[in-house]
């Protein structure tokens, strides 16, 4: 499961695990998504005093995109895990994304109050709106 996995490191002690998948996504819409989510990480990271205890970032697995947070594994510091809290899906043949939430069981729930937008960035307004308090609490 784990053999297509690269470690990247950032800032100082930091690393994040992402997954080499292939997108099911062609290759401009690959580059759109990347330039649309660093455009918003680079709005929502926290000061760079706090990033050793918390980090936002995102990774992108098959056809999904997924907004996490960074943080050091509670008993080991020097380990990092991300946490999922939002994820946007393409479904090619509708031509559309579909948003879920993590819930408490680690289990993604599809976002009832709008189960589908046409474009990433209507993802992200939604998960900074946060409306339902279902994304960030």
């Amino acid at each position: 499961m784990w053999e297509n996995t690269k470690v990247y490191q950032y800032e100082r002690r930091h690393y994040l695990n992402v997954k080499v998948i292939r997108m099911g996504i062609d290759i401009l819409k690959t580059v759109d998504v990347i330039e649309i989510m660093e455009n918003y990480i680079v709005k929502v990271r926290p000061s760079k005093g706090i990033r050793m205890q918390l980090d936002i970032g995102y990774k992108i697995e098959g056809q999904s995109v997924v907004l996490v947070e960074v943080r050091p594994v509670w008993n080991n510091q020097s380990k990092l895990r991300e946490y999922g809290y939002a994820k946007a899906t393409f479904i090619k043949s509708k031509n559309v994304w579909r948003i879920f939430w993590m819930l408490a069981n680690q289990h993604w729930e599809c976002y009832k109050a709008l189960p589908e937008v046409v474009t990433l960035r209507e993802f992200l307004e939604i998960v900074e709106d946060d409306k339902m308090h279902c994304f960030k609490g």
